[in-house]
């Protein structure tokens, strides 16, 4: 056996106790704690037979439970701990090569194939169910903006005036927005989903999505570099949007992102092309 293995997978199963273990005490709900608390002390006797192999007692990296623990109060718990669960993929083919010299190493796969779907199961993440409200919010601030700014940036000369300009309306468009949410909130109600906490993550998400677009044009004077950068600056959120999504909902990343790429800077190229025009065309500039 690699016993450098064995140690990573010692570790990785005390750390996983740790981190159940801090989550059970977080649960409000008695169901969800229950299930925590289990999975803790399979993991637990998880670790116990990884030391009985090494022969080396190990302790929790706090640092990496911790920053665990911030995340799931950032995103939420599904996202954290799906995040988590996808160290075991390495782990399941180390246990399967273990079933024939370690008999017990096929109850312990078991159950690490089972914790996934306990968790699926018992999860109902606030935050999970208003990434719909965030979707809204921000693909429309990145669809409306990227095109808005580009448009207006061929037809206007001046970098403070695109940004100002795509400002007012991003923050205009982000008020319209969180209404339409609440009005369809209210309208088609979801349970667990509040009308008012809906609209106020996709109003949210939409204003934070353009302050993101808009920053390059009031910190650089030069037209392309600022549409250059708001490009980049969407690229980013979209990855790092999706990779969220594909985390949390077990989506595909690379099909969404390409989605959103598509319509993103499809959108964009063509308001781009239309404020070429009415530059050239119309000599219009400010």
């Amino acid at each position: 056996m690699d016993m450098q293995k064995a140690l990573r997978q010692q570790q990785n199963e005390i750390n996983d106790y740790a981190l159940y273990t801090a989550m059970a005490h977080r649960q409000k709900e008695e169901h969800n704690k229950k299930v925590f608390e289990e999975i803790a002390a399979e993991e637990k006797t998880h670790y116990e037979f990884w030391r009985d192999i090494t022969g080396k007692s190990l302790k929790p990296n706090r640092l990496l439970v911790g920053w665990y623990i911030l995340l799931a109060t950032l995103f939420g718990t599904s996202f954290a701990l799906k995040l988590a669960e996808k160290r075991e993929e390495d782990a399941e083919a180390f246990y399967k090569s273990l079933f024939d010299s370690y008999p017990q190493a096929r109850e312990i796969y078991a159950q690490e194939m089972k914790h996934e779907e306990e968790l699926i199961d018992m999860l109902h993440d606030k935050k999970l169910l208003y990434a719909g409200a965030i979707v809204l919010g921000m693909n429309d601030a990145l669809v409306e903006l990227t095109g808005t700014l580009s448009g207006i940036a061929l037809a206007f000369d001046k970098s403070m005036v695109v940004g100002v300009t795509g400002a007012i309306m991003g923050i205009a468009a982000s008020l319209s927005m969180a209404g339409s949410s609440y009005l369809e909130a209210k309208e088609s109600p979801v349970e667990g989903i509040t009308a008012g906490v809906y609209a106020a993550y996709t109003g949210v998400s939409y204003i934070i999505t353009t302050l993101f677009l808009v920053l390059p044009f009031f910190l650089v004077d030069s037209i392309k570099v600022a549409l250059a950068s708001m490009f980049a600056a969407a690229f980013i959120a979209i990855v790092l949007y999706n990779f969220y999504i594909s985390v949390a909902k077990d989506q595909s990343f690379y099909r969404r992102t390409a989605q959103m790429f598509v319509i993103t800077f499809g959108v964009a190229l063509i308001s781009f092309a239309i404020g070429y025009v009415v530059k050239h065309y119309f000599g219009i500039e400010i």
